[in-house]
């Protein structure tokens, strides 16, 4: 019997009491609170980046694309021209340049124009959140002249 008693006095000092565990649950959503607001505010730098990193590997893929055909797709024919060949390429590469056609972190197509708007020989682009022409912060247009 003294055996027993001991062994429920020891079992009843191993667990937390509720207070320790509010207290825990307080700490931790405090440290949330703090923490959150930077993380979440990074969401739209982060697709900002994704954007140009995407449009560099497109610009990549176009400079190849001129090796092997001596020029650059025509706008009609676009960024697709890395997937799929056109009809006026001679020199395409078997698989293509790339292997599929990234969308944009919002969901969005990336956009192409020979010659570019912005004085460029290509341009590659994306209208960024709002999907439209311009914009600042995340709705600003992100592209190869922005590099």
């Amino acid at each position: 019997m003294k055996v027993m008693m001991r062994r429920l006095r020891n079992t009843s000092r191993a667990g937390f009491t509720l207070i320790e565990i509010m207290v825990v649950v307080v700490i931790l959503g405090i440290l949330a609170a703090l923490v959150a607001p930077k993380i979440l505010g990074r969401t739209d730098e982060a697709r900002v980046v994704a954007a140009r990193q995407d449009i560099k590997t497109i610009m990549q893929s176009l400079k190849l694309y001129k090796l092997d055909n001596f020029h650059y797709p025509s706008t009609e024919e676009g960024i697709k021209a890395l997937v799929e060949r056109p009809a006026g390429a001679k020199n395409w590469r078997e698989g293509g340049y790339l292997d599929s056609l990234p969308k944009d972190p919002w969901g969005g197509e990336y956009l192409y124009l020979k010659p570019g708007a912005h004085g460029g020989e290509i341009e590659v682009f994306s209208y960024g959140a709002d999907g439209t022409p311009g914009g600042e912060g995340p709705d600003a247009d992100v592209g190869s002249w922005n590099e």
